[in-house]
């Protein structure tokens, strides 16, 4: 693990952090049992591409950050079916609709 100084003069840097830190605990780390340091890196992998992939971020206007225009919206749920996917064994379900 390495140290990372916060640039000086950037007051908001450190709560940048603690909202990202205080994310990856209450939606992954406060449910998983982490066994070693392996399975820490699988665990916080698995919701990097979870958070940077798929979940919606209010500030993108529910884009994920990674996602570039927003999907075409799907109205009728009986025509098109959903498909979920889960993440971490569950702890996480990813939605998408089936092509």
């Amino acid at each position: 693990m390495d140290i990372l100084t916060t640039a000086p003069r950037d007051p908001r840097t450190n709560a940048h952090c603690e909202r990202i830190i205080g994310s990856i605990r209450r939606e992954a780390l406060d449910h998983v049992l982490i066994m070693n340091e392996a399975h820490a890196r699988h665990v916080l992998a698995a919701y990097e591409r979870h958070y940077n992939e798929h979940r919606p971020h209010q500030v993108r206007c529910q884009l994920p950050p990674d996602a570039h225009e927003q999907p075409a919206a799907v109205y009728d749920l009986h025509i098109h079916k959903v498909l979920r996917t889960r993440i971490l064994g569950g702890l996480i379900d990813e939605y998408r609709h089936a092509a």
